[in-house]
């Protein structure tokens, strides 16, 4: 793996005000050289504004989702082909995509096609729900998401894979780190399963699900 990310999703958070405010909060914070790329993903309507604001620094800025068609007549939707002026990563698969809007596995891959044709670096989120982890199911549910998801793609152009288990997803629960490495090995495994091990172990691999100041560091 050649590099270190953070991300941060801010979800379906913060006016456009509130986000110039937040980035600009960040970027005070941060020092300027953290050996780590640095992601955040505002809403669609801050992206141009927030991007303003991280010119001057080394964060970068990422959508939080994105359409497979290119253009034409799907009122509401985003394609890669818009973003990819704006930003460079996007967020693909996301649980809460998953459950509420009913997105599968075969949705996830026409995105991360999409994004990767227009040049976008996808980060491609999988997990395992609460019921799957109880009986015994999570490594191998992971493992399908990861191998439809990126069933037809060259990982080696520029893939992130974030493992994020749905039942500490805002739950104030975490995996714990021997919980999150075998996942992160299993993971690992099928990448270079799906596209060698030279390509594999050049995808950096994210964890989510209730991180916070406490527990970033593992």
């Amino acid at each position: 793996m050649d590099i270190s990310i953070i991300v941060g999703n801010w979800k379906m958070n913060t006016t456009v005000a509130e986000a110039i405010k937040l980035a600009s909060e960040i970027t005070s914070a941060l020092p300027q050289q953290t050996g780590t790329e640095v992601v955040v993903c505002p809403p669609f309507v801050s992206l141009l504004a927030v991007l303003d604001v991280l010119k001057n620094c080394n964060m970068l800025i990422g959508a939080q989702d994105v359409y497979y068609e290119s253009n034409g007549a799907y009122t509401g939707e985003v394609s890669a082909n818009m973003l990819i002026d704006i930003c460079r990563y996007v967020i693909i698969g996301h649980s809460e995509r998953r459950s509420i809007f009913g997105e599968t596995d075969e949705t996830v891959n026409l995105k991360v096609k999409a994004a990767v044709g227009a040049g976008m670096t996808p980060i491609m989120c999988v997990g395992e729900n609460l019921e799957d982890r109880e009986t015994g199911r999570a490594e191998s549910v992971v493992e399908s998401q990861v191998r439809s998801g990126l069933q037809g793609v060259d990982i080696g152009v520029g893939l992130v894979v974030a493992y994020e288990p749905v039942w500490a997803i805002g739950t104030g629960q975490s995996a714990s780190p021997e919980i999150a490495q075998a996942m992160m090995a299993r993971v690992r495994n099928t990448l270079a399963a799906v596209g060698g091990k030279e390509a594999a172990d050049r995808v950096p691999l994210l964890y989510g699900g209730s991180v916070n100041a406490g527990n970033i560091g593992g």
